[in-house]
This record gives C-alpha cells, sequence and structure tokens, in this order.
C-alpha cells in the first residue's frame, strides 16, 4: 500500500497531452501574431502547415477529451509526418544562394524550418509520452480528462483553430489563395 493518495493524481499521459495541446497552441499563436502584428499573410504552404499543427493538435485533443487511445497517437504521428513534408518542401523551394526566404525570421530561421523541426520534435514527444505512460504502468487507465485546466487548454485550442479559419477564409475567399499573399481577398 502506497503512502501517496494517488486517487487524486492526474495521469501522466493526460498530463503530457494537454502539454503538447498547448505547445500546438504556441507555435498557432506564434504564427498568428506575426500574421496580425507584422501584417505577413501565410502562403498555400504556409496554410497547410497550419492544418497539420491544427490536426496535430486534434489528436492531442481527443486524448484529453475521449481517453488515450493508440489511433489518437497514430493521427498525431501521421499528421506530424504530412506536416513535415510541406515543410521540406517548402524548405526545398529556398535553397538556392541567396533567395531571402519567404516571410521573416525567428531566431534566424524561417517559420517552414521551424514547422520541420516542430513536426519532428512532436514525433519525439510523443515517443517520450507512450515511453513515460508504459514506464507509469497500467494504473492510470484510459479515462478522458476533465476539469478546469482541460476545459481551459480546449477553450484556447478552439479559439486558435476558429480565427485560422476566419482569416484563411479572408485572406483566400472560396478560391485559391495567391502564392504571395499582400492582402485579405474578402476585405478589399
Amino acid at each position: 500500500m502506497s503512502i501517496v493518495d494517488t486517487s487524486k493524481q492526474r495521469p501522466v499521459g493526460a498530463i503530457l497531452n494537454a502539454l503538447g495541446l498547448l505547445g500546438i497552441s504556441l507555435i498557432l499563436t506564434v504564427a498568428f501574431i506575426y500574421q496580425l502584428a507584422l501584417g505577413e499573410l501565410p502562403c498555400p504552404l504556409c496554410l497547410l502547415q497550419r492544418a497539420g499543427f491544427i490536426a496535430i493538435g486534434m489528436g492531442f485533443l481527443f486524448n484529453l477529451r475521449l481517453g488515450e487511445r493508440p489511433s489518437h497517437y497514430a493521427m498525431i504521428l501521421i499528421a506530424s509526418l504530412v506536416t513535415g513534408f510541406i515543410a521540406i518542401r517548402q524548405v526545398s523551394l529556398h535553397l538556392a544562394p541567396g533567395d531571402p526566404g519567404y516571410g521573416s525570421a525567428l531566431f534566424g530561421l524561417h517559420f517552414y524550418t521551424w514547422a520541420l523541426i516542430a513536426a519532428v520534435g512532436v514525433v519525439c514527444y510523443v515517443a517520450l509520452v507512450l515511453v513515460l505512460k508504459d514506464a507509469a504502468g497500467k494504473r492510470e487507465g484510459d479515462a478522458p480528462m476533465v476539469g478546469l485546466a482541460s476545459n481551459t487548454v480546449f477553450a484556447i485550442f478552439a479559439l486558435l483553430v476558429a480565427a485560422n479559419l476566419l482569416s484563411t477564409v479572408l485572406e483566400c475567399g472560396a478560391g485559391q489563395c495567391d502564392d504571395n499573399p499582400v492582402r485579405y481577398l474578402l476585405l478589399k
């Protein structure tokens, strides 16, 4: 019998999934701040990368709200791979000597390079989550995380998804986005 009451402790997986979702929300927030504060509209590949991060976030969210399942982790991993491949495509478009790249840089790297790093980081993070869950043993179960913390993380992510959807519609309308957008199509 343990001296510590584990009935009130949050499962390791639930905490790590909440942190993963907060990390994805931070990525979306930084991109959105650059879009709004600096007027840097995302290109079509940038929008695809944001959609990839939203799909990754949905996997973490499903683990929080519906309980942890291998299919949710598979969704995170597949979305990370697709996002990484999209980022590799954009990085490869700007490898030529003298190419200034697209958009401004953050800590010396463009956002598509950060997207590639983040996608690889998510794959490593999920591997760590699975190892830590295994080390914690079966005692934690696969129950959904409920409460104020879970609701707050969910609300932040849902707000960011809605804001990104709205800005994409304003930027592109119902058609294809411009390759190098300079204005919101529906706000002209």
